[in-house]
């Protein structure tokens, strides 16, 4: 992932897929809404996948794969980015079914600052995999687990914005 340096101006708009500096990031998290992609991952025989969160919002609880849409970036562009970061392999936005628009707000923020949360405006897709993961990425999540709706829907870790998919 890009992250802005120094040399470029405070006044130049962030190029697709590129991360603000922690400082910005965390203002923009403090004032405004946060627009996101979830992706409800299934595998040929209706299993969803769900990761542990390593870091807030959620930590510690199960959730679905996805992220942030950053400044200048198409929808499709960062599906196939957040696929390719998130799976180990890069899918179309095409090829995944819209569930609808989500508003999640969560009390802590990626910080772990004192005093505002978090609030992501999320558009969840389905998208089911011919192919099985071989290897998942760890940089986001500390363990998967492939659960069906009922085991998902039962388990005391997964968070309830993950459950609100599925009910």
């Amino acid at each position: 992932m890009l992250v802005m340096n120094s040399a470029q101006s405070a006044t130049d708009e962030p190029r697709p897929g590129q991360w603000l500096e922690a400082k910005d990031f965390a203002n923009v998290v403090r004032l405004t809404p946060l627009v996101s992609i979830d992706i409800a991952v299934r595998s040929p025989e209706g299993r969803v996948l769900v990761g542990r969160r390593k870091y807030e919002p959620a930590r510690d609880t199960f959730f679905l794969v996805g992220g942030r849409i950053t400044k200048n970036e198409s929808r499709a562009a960062a599906f196939k980015r957040l696929t390719r970061g998130e799976l180990g392999f890069e899918r179309r936005l095409e090829e995944a079914r819209f569930l609808g628009v989500y508003d999640h707000f969560y009390p802590a923020n990626r910080f772990e600052q004192a005093g505002f949360g978090t609030h992501y405006v999320v558009l969840g897709y389905e998208l089911v995999l011919a192919v099985m993961p071989t290897a998942l990425p760890f940089e986001q999540h500390g363990e998967y687990v492939w659960m069906t709706e009922a085991e998902l829907l039962a388990h005391p870790a997964v968070h309830e914005n993950t459950k609100a998919y599925f009910r």
